[in-house]
């Protein structure tokens, strides 16, 4: 996804594009030179570089499949990202400290960065813990289902929140608090985007203009 999606206004429409086209696709009205309702934004890419986001957890397609797009059907491996940008991940050979390799995923933020002391302790909070024998193949042998690359973050995270003196969260919470909201912002972007590779445009109403609707339907 290595364009940019851009979004308009006009005729009462949302429209999203690669390029501004020189007619609005949904009137045929001529749109150089003309006002529009709202300047055109680019909306962001939800994937970013995790080599470049320190004290994350990193979602990204497993390693077999590090060139498919994450569209939630593609296996997803995590790691754990120090504050060099370097991204500790469980696999069946170990912990892996990867300096490459991380350059597009979803990148969910661990620590503020007004929180001083916790940043200072984070790269010996995660040597140590990778260090362990849990995840030590010669002790404890990799599994898909039970312990595996999403258990490794999730222990880590917790042995953090237990340090700091903190409750712990389940691995349900956690899913759900901090992986689902940005795994679904990922699958819309990535069926719009793809949405724009076939059809140019899409069209919605205004945002609005559909709450108006709701309004007076209510």
């Amino acid at each position: 996804m290595e364009r940019s999606v851009i979004r308009l206004s006009h005729c009462q429409k949302e429209i999203f594009c690669f390029s501004l086209p020189d007619e609005c696709p949904s009137c045929g009205e001529e749109l150089k030179g003309i006002r529009l309702q709202e300047a055109p934004v680019s909306l962001p890419s939800p994937l970013t570089n995790g080599h470049k986001s320190s004290c994350c957890l990193l979602v990204a397609p497993a390693h077999d499949n590090l060139h498919r797009d994450s569209d939630g059907a593609s296996d997803l491996h995590t790691g754990i990202s120090n504050t060099k940008g370097v991204v500790f991940n469980y696999t069946r050979g170990g912990v892996r400290r990867d300096q490459t390799g991380w350059e597009r995923c979803v990148s969910v933020p661990l620590v503020r960065p007004d929180m001083f002391h916790l940043l200072a302790q984070w790269d010996q909070y995660l040597d140590r813990f990778s260090n362990g024998p849990m995840w030590d193949p010669a002790w404890h042998r990799f599994d898909e289902d039970d312990h595996n690359c999403f258990s490794f973050c999730l222990q880590f995270v917790n042995s953090v929140l237990t340090a700091e003196g903190r409750s712990s969260l389940s691995r349900d919470d956690f899913t759900r608090s901090f992986i689902l909201p940005r795994m679904r912002r990922v699958s819309k972007y990535t069926t719009l985007y793809q949405h724009l590779q076939r059809h140019q445009y899409y069209l919605v109403d205004r945002q609005e203009d559909r709450q108006e609707d709701a309004a007076v339907s209510s």
